[in-house]
């Protein structure tokens, strides 16, 4: 992502502890380091949230196919996403049965 080396790692280190002290640089590296991690987090939730997303609009496409072609003849790819939805819609009923 950014090209930085050991060379510019080492003139930001020396620039810390020449500003910030050696009191208040472990504190800062903590905090910097933790603004990063969530920053990564974050990025990652949302990647993970958009390629769910695709998947659902991409399950849900192939139902309007599947349903346009009466569900027969369907090609392997559309039968797997019907399959996928029905085997979806039975796991989330099966809390709500009656015993």
């Amino acid at each position: 992502m950014f090209d930085i080396g050991f060379w510019e790692l080492l003139v930001i280190g020396v620039l810390a502890l020449l500003i910030l002290g050696p009191e208040r640089l472990p504190g800062a590296m903590r905090s910097t380091i933790k603004s990063v991690r969530s920053v990564r987090n974050m990025a990652t939730g949302f990647k993970q949230e958009v390629e769910h997303q695709l998947r659902v609009h991409e399950l849900h496409e192939n139902l309007k196919k599947a349903e346009q072609q009466g569900l027969k003849d369907l090609s392997p790819e559309l039968k797997e996403s019907v399959d996928e939805l029905k085997d979806a819609a039975k796991s989330v009923q099966e809390p709500y049965k009656k015993k």
